[in-house]
């Protein structure tokens, strides 16, 4: 074992080179800050945010509901069942560096005839009873890593594990953003329910007092006909809206994976807009690089850069080591006796002389591959530049849009009041006030949709921009586990 050791130092000193490439982060092309204009907000001085979903989204119930979907979503459940099986392949590709030292034992006894040939030329075959045990210790077919195929396999792996680690980040983060869409979008409906059947009942007066004047010989029945158009109207959207709240219902349960009380359920949007925060975006793009998906990609960039390592290091010869310590001996109790100890350490190379072009097309697909997640890396960054460029551009704009609806629903509530009194004392036809109260309708639930945009575009903003499952030290952690 002394002259092993030896051996097995000097072979994980050889396996420190490789020839994987020397990796370096390309540059992202995008701008290096947001866009300007007339579209978007004026820029922010903040520095690269973090921001939590409880500092963006504030109503309480919409936490707790966050908070169950995080424990029990089961895509959720998915992605970390992929983290445990990327850990468990490193930890398998990274086995293969160090040597897999076997032990055994073993005894056997025979009894039968043993033949002994005798001086006068008899044989005399008595029966007897032997015995044999052997112990041994030792690794056999061990590769000695000159040439970095190994340790560029392990950090292939190691890369992929950690690109799966980012990938439940991003699905946390679409998750986060797909519950908060899901909550904002069953509250908007609910307003639009209650839009809907406050229309029924002012439509339904609006029938009954022209049927009263018909039958006083005061309206045309094209009046009545009229007011009937906007009470169907209503009440076919109320059936139609009582149907979209209870599917909003559902699917936010899907994404929680469990139930969700009534009273954590959203009484309407108007309830919910005051409880969400503002998103900072900052003025520097280069917040990109740590979101959770375009580390991933960047993860997966340098998992096939590892791979063109060990590509390469498939034209240079295999040496193997095998080393084998033990003993044996006819008696249990002198079987670890010094005398019948023994070793036998032996080493071989095995080199490739033609595979029909196989090493070249492997480093070639292998640099194909590098090749393909470099540019799904600069796509994700791109992609990620737009989304967050597109959701600025509504923000800079929605407050505007909110203000001028809160004014036009104002002006049609107001036109609808006036149109109805002018009706009711005979000076105006009834078709004044029934467009005036179709104009009010639409307004309102135009209103509600723009409210559910405002929400929507802060729910964007967050997810993103990476929200508070931004990944930092994209470096740091490949260089301390490695």
């Amino acid at each position: 074992m002394k002259r092993i050791a030896p051996l097995l130092l000097a072979g994980s000193m050889l396996a420190s080179c490789t020839l994987e490439p020397h990796y370096v982060r390309p540059a992202p092309a995008v701008p290096q800050t947001w866009p300007v204009g007339a579209a978007y907000p004026p820029a922010s001085a903040a520095s690269l945010p973090s921001v939590s979903y409880r500092d963006v989204f504030r109503d309480p119930h919409l936490q707790a509901i966050i908070g169950r979907a995080l424990a029990d979503n089961q895509d959720l459940a998915i992605a970390m069942a992929n983290v445990i099986i990327a850990r468990s392949q490193y930890r398998v590709q990274r086995a293969q560096l160090l040597p897999r030292v076997d032990a055994t034992a073993g005894a056997v006894e025979t009894h039968g005839k043993v033949t002994t040939p005798q001086p006068n030329g008899t044989v005399a075959s008595p029966r007897k009873t032997t015995r044999s045990y052997d112990a041994d210790i030792g690794f056999s077919a061990f590769e000695i890593d000159l040439f970095g195929r190994l340790r560029s396999l392990s950090h292939a792996a190691q890369e992929q594990y950690f690109a799966s680690e980012a990938g439940v980040h991003a699905a946390r983060l679409t998750l986060v953003a797909e519950v908060a869409d899901a909550y904002l979008t069953l509250a908007t409906d609910r307003s639009l329910l209650t839009v809907a059947t406050e229309t029924v009942t002012s439509a339904q007066r609006s029938v009954d007092l022209t049927q009263a004047r018909l039958s006083g010989g005061v309206a045309p029945r094209t009046d009545l006909r009229q007011a009937q158009t906007v009470l169907e109207q209503a009440r076919s959207d109320v059936a139609n809206l009582t149907t979209i709240v209870a599917q909003d219902r559902n699917a936010l349960e899907l994404l929680v994976g469990a139930k969700v009380a009534d009273a954590d359920l959203p009484a309407s949007i108007e309830s919910v807009d005051g409880l969400l925060g503002e998103v900072p975006a900052g003025l520097d793009s280069r917040i990109l690089l740590r979101r959770p998906d375009v580390a991933q990609a960047e993860y997966r960039l340098r998992a096939a850069n590892a791979q063109i390592g060990a590509a390469r290091a498939n034209f240079f010869p295999t040496i193997s080591l095998t080393a084998l310590a033990g003993a044996a001996s006819p008696q249990l109790g002198a079987l670890f006796n010094g005398r019948n100890f023994n070793w036998t350490v032996s080493g071989g190379a095995a080199q490739t002389i033609f595979a029909g072009g196989a090493n070249v097309a492997n480093l070639s697909q292998s640099k194909g591959q590098r090749d393909l997640a470099l540019a799904q890396y600069q796509q994700a960054i791109q992609t990620a530049f737009r989304e967050v460029s597109d959701a600025l551009a509504r923000r800079g704009t929605i407050n505007d849009q909110m203000a001028a609806q809160n004014n036009l629903v104002a002006a049609a509530n107001d036109e609808y009041v006036l149109a109805d009194a002018r009706y009711k004392e005979g000076i105006d036809p009834f078709l004044n006030s029934l467009e005036a109260q179709r104009t009010l309708y639409a307004a309102r639930r135009t209103l509600a949709s723009t409210r559910l945009i405002k929400a929507d575009n802060l729910v964007t903003l967050y997810r993103t921009l990476g929200g508070d499952e931004l990944i930092d030290g994209m470096a740091a952690p490949s260089v301390a586990k490695r």
